[in-house]
């Protein structure tokens, strides 16, 4: 499973900020809700960041999930670095894992819509799909195909649990160990080979 950035490339990625499902821990997939203030607040965080880091980033390619709450979040780190906040491409590789029928259902609703299926997700992410959803096997293949196909240093906004599996497979860790990752937003995280350094504001 191991997934390695070619030679002399570094990526730069980020999490959107806060959204209103994140507040009340709902599952959130391809249905968008809007940042809140402290997400908005993360944005710029991120964009503080990769001025830090990288000033005006000249030689980076930015691209972000089609998502609105990742676009959003781009836009506004983006303008935080003083560059146009339209300059950037999207790719559906970096969308959430898509969680079909529980797209915005909480914990508790999903495991009363069907205990079985949520126990059996609960022991095989990796295998087990929601209805009309993904596996990790499958998220894990397309971010995979999207990160073996960078041709310049790129920075990236993508989503907590796509993030999750791509520091995962850099780090060579089976899906329960992926899955135990946290989800930080308004930090970004540097890969160079396999190595990925969290770099706070």
């Amino acid at each position: 499973m191991g997934l390695k950035l070619a030679p002399g490339r570094t990526l730069y990625f980020a999490r959107h900020g806060q959204t209103q499902a994140n507040v009340e821990r709902r599952f959130s997939s391809y249905k968008d809700t809007p940042l809140t203030a402290l997400g908005l607040e993360q944005a710029a965080q991120v964009g503080r960041i990769l001025k830090r880091e990288l000033g005006m980033a000249e030689g980076y390619a930015f691209v972000s999930s089609p998502l609105a709450r990742a676009v959003t979040t781009m836009k506004i780190a983006r303008t935080t670095m003083g560059l146009p906040p339209d300059g950037f491409s999207t790719d559906n590789r970096l969308k959430e894992i898509n969680l079909g029928s529980w797209d915005q259902l909480t914990d508790e609703e999903a495991r009363a819509q069907s205990p079985t299926l949520f126990a059996q997700r609960g022991d095989d992410k990796w295998h087990v799909r929601v209805p009309g959803g993904e596996n990790y096997a499958e998220v894990a293949a397309r971010v995979s195909d999207w990160l073996g196909g960078l041709e310049q240093h790129t920075f990236a906004i993508s989503h907590g649990a796509t993030t999750r599996i791509l520091r995962g497979l850099l780090a060579g860790l089976d899906w329960r160990a992926m899955s135990a990752l946290d989800e930080p937003q308004g930090v970004v995280f540097r890969v160079r080979g396999t190595e990925v350094v969290r770099l706070d504001p």
